[in-house]
């Protein structure tokens, strides 16, 4: 199975529930005010965003559709262009080449969204691409945390930093970051601790993960990922917020897109931060990640070949 069949069937809940709700809407052989209205509405309560939706509706508003045209598949044609657009640009299929450098990530997001797994995925990815990768299980609070990094790191072969649960996260960082540098590795990946986006305490330890790096490295951190559950709705808007105010955001992944009828949230977040989009997780398997490519998402969410 190919990547592309692969993403279609992972995203296949999210792209059925939207294309059949959109077929229900446009049963007509015209789009009239009143269609337009519910094709905007329909959009919003999709996750979709205020914004992407009004402008969605104005474009094909203005397409002037020819009702001897199969309009479902005009609409269709009409989102797919509009998705390419607007995602087109936020790519980041470089992310994953081989660093001339010590590339050191931080990845960053609530509790439950799939970090330490996300993290075993990226890694996977970036070895195959011949870069020497080593972990960082930062994530001192949770005992099951650090057993679960480090059986990633086992199952795919790469380093593991870490230290006992209660250990202060910074310096596990400090200590991998130092390591990965005098040892030529390209990236050192740094699981943090999931952490609500309005827990001062929590988030002052975060940064101050970001901040040791510096210290080794004065361009550090090089990348901060946010790691987003697509099945969290309109709660991730708050979430890119709040993380961007302490440590710039570099990239987002979104997880559990193989569990929500909700995917329309990744154009709510394009048309709000354009912040690149890095990979779609679609499950828990290893090879579950897929690299973000505009076309593909665009076609998958609408459910079109």
């Amino acid at each position: 199975m190919g990547i592309f069949e692969k993403f279609k069937l992972g995203f296949k809940k999210s792209a059925s529930t939207f294309s059949s709700g959109l077929r229900d809407i446009i049963v007509k052989k015209e789009i009239d005010d009143k269609i337009l209205d519910e094709i905007e509405d329909f959009l919003i309560q999709s996750d979709v965003g205020v914004q992407a939706a009004s402008e969605i509706k104005d474009i094909i508003s203005e397409e002037k559709i020819d009702p001897k045209k199969n309009i479902i598949n005009e609409v269709n044609d009409i989102l797919k262009k509009y998705i390419i657009t607007l995602m087109k640009p936020l790519e980041y299929k470089s992310f994953f080449e081989k660093k001339d450098k010590l590339n050191a990530i931080i990845v960053s997001g609530v509790n439950g969204v799939g970090k330490t797994t996300t993290i075993g995925k990226v890694g996977k990815i970036l070895k195959s691409n011949e870069n020497k990768i080593m972990f960082a299980a930062c994530d001192t609070f949770r005992a099951a945390a650090i057993e679960q990094l480090e059986n990633w790191a086992n199952k795919i072969g790469v380093k593991i930093i870490k230290s006992n649960q209660g250990s202060d996260a910074a310096s596990v960082a400090y200590k991998a970051v130092e390591e990965a540098m005098k040892n030529n590795f390209n990236h050192v990946l740094i699981d943090t601790a999931g952490r609500l986006q309005n827990k001062k305490n929590l988030m002052e330890e975060y940064k101050k993960i970001a901040n040791v790096t510096k210290k080794i490295n004065p361009d550090a951190p090089h990348e901060v990922i946010l790691v987003l559950d697509a099945t969290s709705g309109q709660n991730i808007i708050n979430q890119v917020e709040e993380f961007n105010k302490i440590i710039p955001i570099t990239g987002l992944i979104m997880t559990k897109l193989d569990g929500t009828a909700k995917g329309g949230i990744l154009l709510a977040l394009a048309k709000k931060y354009k912040l690149p989009i890095i990979g779609l997780g679609l499950g828990e398997k290893e090879d579950d990640l897929q690299i973000f490519e505009a076309e593909k998402f665009a076609s998958a969410f609408i459910n079109t070949n």
